[in-house]
């Protein structure tokens, strides 16, 4: 059996704070053969790389006084959050934010290089992947909120890419469907992906509708999901199976993988996983993820 695709999670984000040039080209030389970022757009229409629209989590945002005006309380995924959301800056102002490490305390190294790094644009992160000869697994977040903002994903994603003078090899994915089937609608000339993972109705609907599946090149699978019985009725109906995230942490393991130290018994669980006929993985390590799954960097083109 192949060896999964290795897709880097947000770069190698185990080693640097995530979403960093940093992290996308540490992950290049650990031999991704994909690079996932996820994209929120700023109060003049910018898709910028974050995990959130909440900026501070993985930014100085709060530590800057000149944006102490921009403190909100928003609703995001049902919840209210207070903090400084990437709507209500412009990008030239969030371009002046300095990027840190979202769990410093589980990932001493990666936040030692906190602040030396600022926030990349979906362009830029095009551009890394096209020259380290690798693929681009865009994730649109919050969708549905944007638009109510003014600021409509798929537009503003048909822009950027439109506007980059040449393309890796793309694939886009998001937890909200109706948002991919607006891109097909649209004529986008690249693979959807469905995340599932969240909302269980809805996933096990999906997972069992051959019709709706059919609107996908791949479906995403939160890790507990990845199993022989789910994956391989996938791969029979000839769509591509990812599974996220890899992680040797002990707290993102199951309690029987879990172990002395930091990292748990993450290897066998992994094989596991990809033991159920996996087309691709996310990791936040991707050279440990290569030394367990083994198989070596190609040529990606996305979910065939």
């Amino acid at each position: 059996m192949p060896a999964p695709l290795l897709i880097a999670h947000r770069g190698a984000c185990g080693y640097r704070p995530e979403h960093t040039r940093s992290a996308l080209l540490l992950a290049i030389e650990q031999g991704a053969e994909a690079l996932e970022v996820d994209v929120v757009p700023t109060a003049d229409g910018a898709l910028v790389v974050r995990h959130e629209p909440e900026l501070s989590g993985t930014t100085d945002a709060a530590r800057r006084p000149e944006l102490a005006d921009r403190l909100r309380v928003r609703v995001v995924d049902g919840r209210r959050r207070r903090g400084w959301f990437a709507e209500d800056l412009t990008l030239a102002e969030v371009r002046t934010l300095r990027a840190r490490e979202r769990l410093p305390r589980l990932r001493p190294g990666s936040a030692a290089h906190d602040g030396r790094e600022g926030v990349l644009t979906l362009g830029e992160a095009l551009g890394i992947a096209r020259a380290g000869g690798v693929g681009l697994v865009i994730e649109l977040k919050h969708s549905a909120r944007s638009a109510a903002l003014g600021l409509p994903l798929p537009a503003l994603l048909q822009e950027a890419l439109a506007a980059a003078p040449a393309l890796p090899p793309v694939t886009v994915e998001s937890f909200e469907h109706d948002v991919l089937d607006a891109l097909a609608a649209d004529g986008l000339p690249h693979p959807l992906v469905a995340l599932v993972g969240h909302r269980p109705l809805r996933d096990h609907a999906l997972l069992a509708d051959p019709a709706a599946l059919a609107r996908f090149a791949g479906v995403s699978l939160r890790t507990h999901l990845a199993r022989p019985r789910v994956v391989h009725p996938l791969r029979e109906r000839g769509l591509d199976v990812w599974a996220w995230t890899l992680r040797p942490e002990n707290r993102f393991l199951p309690p029987h993988r879990r172990a002395a130290g930091p990292f748990g018994r993450y290897a066998a669980h992994w094989r596991r996983l990809a033991d159920a006929g996996l087309t691709g993985v996310f990791a936040d390590h991707p050279d440990l993820v290569r030394t367990v799954l083994g198989g070596a960097r190609a040529a990606v083109g996305g979910p065939a």
